[in-house]
């Protein structure tokens, strides 16, 4: 997915970019998850709640939830090239 659509999330409060963790990616806040990690499992077709339980452990449900619909809400998608 990440080819495909890009996310600004800059405004997400869940999420953080620090330089020199995680080599600067924007990460959820107070781990080294990867946001782009978070959306690119619901993009292969597992639920906020198998993310949260099963792929990364700690992150929670909630938060799980709020990651994926900023990112439904503020993905950039490429514009085909003519």
């Amino acid at each position: 997915m990440s080819d495909e659509i890009n996310i600004d999330w800059s405004e997400c409060a869940d999420v953080e970019r620090i330089p020199g963790k995680v080599s600067g990616r924007w990460i959820v806040k107070d781990t080294r998850i990867l946001a782009d990690g978070v959306i690119e499992n619901w993009a292969e077709g597992l639920s906020a709640e198998e993310i949260a339980e099963g792929v990364y452990s700690g992150l929670g449900i909630e938060r799980a939830r709020r990651i994926i619909e900023y990112a439904r809400r503020h993905a950039i998608h490429p514009q085909p090239h003519l």
